[in-house]
């Protein structure tokens, strides 16, 4: 299995694998400071919730480097002030309030700069180091519920590249290709940006994992003509009743997959779940530039000046979800039930 490296902080830099080049080129993207991984992030040289809050983890990390001669009462301004903008760098994926949150924390607890900074530091190399045990954990049990032989649709990128490193529901994927199920793989193209096309692509031939490429609009026809027997996405939000926030386009594989009685997965760590929302209607989300619609690679494909809607993301009700697959276990309705278990520490 090939490892796939996307995110490294060394030399007090965080180097990122820039997905904005992909699968062209394999470009790294160096942070210095936090306002450039805030800038890595809203243009999305990196995406993908678990990866976002490892990032923004390190831009704390960055910022306290920066201001660490600062006077107490300086320094926590300051960062307050770089916590603030990274925080608000992207909208949608929780993961990226929750390190900024744990980051918060410690600065607050803390009186001695150094101190701080030293725990900073320790803390995002814990975040970036379980991801990825994480990811392998919900690997592990997402693979029991695929069958030998199963036909596999996924939406958008969910791998390495989305995390600190194996993936949510590519992980899966992973885990069942190499423990040899024989599984085939449909990855949707995933428009606008075409995650899907240019990442998860990417990484299943990367890794001769058995796929082909589709547009979006052509899975509701594999579905129909029993082409798919289960479907596997990611998740940028979780509602403590189920309701998931994913890259557009996923409520609609939902609704097609109810239809003809396919399962239909979640794949997400617990930290993607808000235990602060009570439904999907509470997720603000992200709407992002026309130019993603009336553009690609730099090239108009649409008229000028027309009306453009860009929502990067949707919620799926929970009706249409089969189970969450987390590192503690597949989460069942009914979710308000089984989601708060994931407070503790046990398994469910």
């Amino acid at each position: 299995m090939k490892q796939i490296k996307t995110i490294e902080y060394k030399e007090n830099q965080l180097i990122l694998l820039d997905q904005r080049k992909l699968p062209v080129s394999r470009e790294y993207f160096v942070c210095s400071t936090y306002k450039d991984v805030e800038f890595a992030i809203k243009d999305m040289v990196v995406r993908g919730a678990p990866a976002i809050g490892a990032t923004a983890a390190y831009g704390v990390v960055l910022a306290a480097l920066e201001f660490e001669n600062n006077s107490r009462e300086d320094f926590a301004k300051n960062m307050a002030i770089a916590c603030e903008r990274l925080n608000d760098s992207r909208p949608t994926a929780v993961n990226l309030m929750w390190a900024i949150k744990r980051m918060k924390k410690i600065i607050s607890k803390n009186d001695e700069v150094k101190s701080v900074c030293n725990l900073i530091k320790a803390e995002a190399d814990y975040i970036l180091r379980e991801d990825i045990n994480t990811n392998k954990r919900m690997a592990r049990a997402g693979s029991n519920i695929i069958m030998q032989g199963a036909k596999i649709l996924t939406h958008c990128n969910t791998g390495a590249l989305a995390t600190a490193g194996y993936g949510t529901a590519l992980g899966v994927i992973r885990e069942a290709h190499y423990s040899g199920k024989n599984i085939y793989v449909y990855a949707d193209e995933t428009r606008p940006r075409l995650q899907g096309a240019r990442l998860t692509a990417w990484e299943l031939k990367e890794e001769n994992i058995p796929f082909t490429l589709i547009a979006d609009s052509t899975a509701a026809t594999l579905i129909r003509d029993g082409k798919v027997d289960v479907i596997l996405v990611g998740a940028d939000r979780i509602a403590l009743n189920g309701d998931t926030a994913n890259k557009i386009g996923t409520f609609m594989l939902s609704v097609v997959a109810k239809r003809y009685n396919i399962p239909f997965y979640i794949v997400a760590p617990t930290t993607t779940i808000d235990f602060e929302i009570e439904t999907g209607e509470e997720i603000e989300i992200e709407e992002r530039s026309s130019e993603e619609i009336t553009h690609i690679v730099d090239v108009r494909i649409a008229p000028a000046d027309i009306n453009v809607y860009n929502p990067a993301f949707d919620v799926t009700p929970n009706e249409f979800i089969t189970g969450i697959i987390t590192e503690k276990g597949i989460l069942k309705s009914p979710y308000n039930v089984s989601i708060p278990k994931c407070k503790d520490n046990s398994s469910v």
